[in-house]
């Protein structure tokens, strides 16, 4: 019988475990998120995280900007957050518009209140094993591989995507934990021979379904990162119903890794106001 790795739940355990540490702590944590322009997908994914804010007790502040912005305008945005004392971390949502260097943007986040763990000395701190802060989604699905139970070290894991916030930082988080990590990509020989060997596999391309049975190894555990529209429909990059029946445990779409994604943001903004004391 496949186990449904309930990110939900797992995420409603852990918004509830922030909010007594921060009462306990005497602490007022506080996140400013920063949005450029109007996208009704990024607006939803800020209004979530400001809610989540509220819940556990964290203060926040929402600054948007317009879409017309500038590369320097939005940078003296973060230059200003960054100098206030009163706020932890900062989060820049992203995509950010064509016109904006999303790089710099990123750079400009000061270390300390760097929350979403995209900062290049952010991941290079990861990448030697010695982290700062982490980025939010793969350090959920390594909370949810911990809350069930699921054996990292020694595991043979695949990452089926190479994006700087999630696939390289999820194989990152996985070597950090010893198991050993094959990244897979459009240029990878043999995908699905790649797959069929990891004990854990983990997709996070964006494309509908496109994780099959035949990829997977049998009683493997299938964590689904992905978020795609298919005939209207909300599904992952893994065929959920079919996959099931050959995996051991599987992430649902929604309800999986998303959630995830939002309680460990919480996580980091009240380990930021703890290093600030």
């Amino acid at each position: 019988m496949v186990t449904i790795l309930d990110g939900k739940a797992v995420s409603e355990k852990r918004l509830e475990l922030t909010k007594e540490a921060i009462g306990e702590s005497g602490l007022y944590p506080r996140l400013a998120t920063v949005i450029v322009g109007s996208d009704p997908a990024s607006q939803m994914y800020v209004r979530m995280k400001h809610r989540a804010c509220e819940r556990v007790g964290i203060g926040s502040v929402g600054i948007e900007i317009p879409d017309d912005a500038t590369t320097a305008k939005v940078l003296e945005t973060v230059a200003r957050l960054n100098a206030d004392n009163d706020i932890n971390g900062i989060l820049v949502q992203l995509p950010l518009p064509k016109q904006i260097d999303t790089d710099k943007v990123i750079s400009a986040v000061k270390i300390e209140k760097d929350v979403d763990g995209f900062h290049p000395t952010s991941l290079g701190l990861l990448m030697s094993g010695k982290p700062c802060f982490t980025p939010c989604t793969p350090t959920g699905i390594m909370t949810i591989l911990k809350e069930y139970n699921i054996p990292v070290a020694g595991a043979r894991a695949a990452v089926v995507g190479r994006s700087i916030d999630v696939g390289r930082p999820m194989a990152a988080l996985l070597t950090n934990a010893d198991a050993t990590v094959t990244i897979c990509h459009s240029k990878t020989r043999d995908l699905p021979g790649e797959l069929r060997r990891a004990d854990i596999l983990v997709s996070a391309i964006g494309k509908a379904h496109f994780i099959t049975p035949e990829m997977v190894k049998p009683g493997a555990v299938v964590i689904d990162v992905g978020i795609n529209q298919l005939n209207g429909k909300l599904v992952g990059d893994v065929d959920f119903d079919a996959v099931k029946e050959v995996a051991s445990a599987i992430t649902p779409v929604p309800g999986g890794v998303g959630p995830m994604t939002i309680a460990t943001l919480m996580e980091n903004t009240f380990t930021a106001a703890q290093r600030m004391q």
